[in-house]
């Protein structure tokens, strides 16, 4: 296997919805809580990273195995067959990257106590859930509730927590400061599944995909989806203006009008390769955007 082809497996280009969340919680915990640990956050990067891999792998993989149009999808469209890759090559890796990361995980447990541990079960568990079984999240309905929720919210909410430490506070007053910086990320996360739903609605169906666009339709989710980025931006007013934030953060508005355009050509032409990457520039522009002006007010 070539390293674009593995670089493909583990969509690389997608990292971008789970490290930026998790070096938002690094701002977030410096600037509100005032706390750091960077050996923590360097391992829980690692282990984070491995782990979404090991997702994305098993998201190809058992693509491939429950595959229904054998035909078109199996061997021309899934990049385990049309790569020719091992599927057994495939589970050897996601299983390796999994337990390397369930084992750095559990190290930073024994540092930081045992809130952790809860949280990272309900991250593996969403994560094994995501594509597997017999009814996987992402073609359910709730799928892009569970991938803004877990990796937008719950990535954010951990790196706060293992670099605040037995100083945070489990109330719901702290947790409404994270949820609330971190909801711009939670929405163009789940966009991203949104939009990739959209582009697939054909072809979610012919496999028996239920996904939200199946219940909804595509203009519907359309709508949802210019919704939801305005949303976005008025998460980043409110937590800047209640104090969540520096004010540098409000800098980030500077980018409504790329965000408006890449709507508009998403809401012209519903095609995989030609409008899904709108979502793909909205979530990296805007989470990258968001966590630079951040570290600028840090400065």
């Amino acid at each position: 296997m070539s390293l674009n082809v593995f670089l493909e497996l583990v969509e690389i280009k997608a990292k971008t919805a789970s490290i930026l969340p998790m070096l938002l919680g690094v701002c977030l915990s410096v600037y509100y809580y005032h706390s750091l640990n960077l050996l923590n956050s360097v391992l829980f990067f690692i282990a984070m990273l491995l782990f979404n891999m090991a997702v994305d792998m098993m998201d190809n993989y058992n693509d491939y195995n429950h595959a229904i149009d054998t035909v078109d999808y199996k061997k021309n469209t899934n990049i385990v067959g049309r790569e020719n890759i091992s599927p057994r090559l495939v589970l050897g890796l996601l299983l390796a990257f999994s337990i390397v990361a369930g084992l750095i995980g559990i190290y930073v447990v024994t540092r930081v106590g045992l809130p952790l541990l809860w949280m990272g079960i309900f991250c593996f568990a969403i994560g094994i859930l995501y594509s597997s079984g017999p009814f996987p999240l992402s073609g359910l309905p709730v799928g892009e509730f569970a991938s803004g929720f877990t990796m937008g919210f719950m990535i954010t909410l951990i790196s706060v927590f293992i670099n605040v430490g037995q100083q945070f506070t489990w109330s719901w007053a702290n947790i409404g400061v994270v949820f609330l910086v971190a909801l711009p990320d939670e929405l163009w996360i789940s966009n991203l599944l949104l939009a990739n739903n959209i582009c697939d609605a054909g072809e979610d169906e012919d496999n028996r995909r239920h996904t939200v666009i199946h219940f909804i339709g595509q203009k519907n989710g359309l709508y949802a989806f210019a919704i939801k980025n305005v949303l976005a931006f008025l998460a980043i007013i409110f937590a800047a203006v209640l104090h969540f934030t520096p004010w540098t953060v409000l800098l980030t508005l500077l980018i409504i009008p790329f965000v408006v355009k890449q709507t508009r050509m998403l809401f012209a032409k519903q095609v995989k390769k030609e409008t899904f990457p709108c979502a793909v520039k909205i979530l990296l522009i805007g989470s990258l955007v968001q966590v630079v002006t951040f570290a600028i007010g840090l400065i």
